[in-house]
């Protein structure tokens, strides 16, 4: 059972959700928040899998409430609302922690399963998606950082052929195209992509892709 947290200011768009959700056999819904505040305190309290959340709240926003929740290192995962695909909202999400994003417009099986996806740990949306929105809004990462000269340490403890494969992932390669373009079996790379992910502090390949930018192992 997929357990989530509804965080929207809109109460019709709240129960739109819940009424979508629970004809599910495989989701509940544990609760719902009105502002970025309320969802981080009951995000903490009642430990969903995932978090629908919304960005435009009053008070905190859905930025700053993704960014706590997924900081406190449990293990609820958020699942951004944009109106846009390519918004900066949407960038500022990723950034945050999210493990995807998805447009208000989007069909209701399209957020089932996008809900499905990020509770069972993958990304709902493509790295090739990241990309072009990191090389949209890279001027809003922390200056320097993208040329950083001192060595991250998020790459450390990273192999050579583990380096190989983040930057990969930083240019939105599949596992199908790291397997091809490297000479390696799938389930080769499948295992090298999880010791970069835990090595990393990655949360899935979004944040792997993110990290690929901030350390500047690729550039826009």
């Amino acid at each position: 059972m997929t357990t989530v947290l509804i965080a929207d200011d809109q109460p019709l768009q709240r129960f739109g959700f819940r009424m979508l959700l629970e004809s599910q056999d495989d989701m509940t819904v544990l609760g719902e928040a009105a502002n970025g505040t309320e969802a981080v305190r009951k995000a903490a309290h009642l430990r969903p899998d995932v978090v629908l959340m919304d960005v435009r709240m009053p008070g905190m926003d859905g930025i700053e409430a993704t960014r706590r929740i997924t900081a406190s290192g449990d293990r609820t995962r958020v699942l951004i609302l944009t109106t846009f695909d390519l918004d900066e909202y949407a960038y500022a999400g990723l950034r945050a922690g999210a493990s995807g994003f998805l447009v208000k417009d989007a069909q209701p099986e399209d957020l089932l399963s996008g809900i499905r996806a990020v509770a069972s740990g993958d990304a709902v949306v493509a790295p090739g998606l990241t990309r072009r929105l990191l090389d949209a809004y890279v001027h809003h990462l922390p200056a320097g950082t993208a040329e950083a000269t001192a060595p991250d340490p998020r790459l450390a403890a990273l192999t050579d052929r583990e380096l190989e494969i983040l930057t990969v992932l930083g240019k939105g390669w599949t596992n199908t195209e790291i397997a091809t373009r490297l000479h390696l079996a799938e389930s080769t790379v499948k295992t090298h992509v999880g010791r970069v992910l835990a090595k990393t502090g990655s949360r899935d390949r979004v944040q792997a892709v993110i990290c690929a930018y901030e350390t500047g192992l690729v550039q826009p």
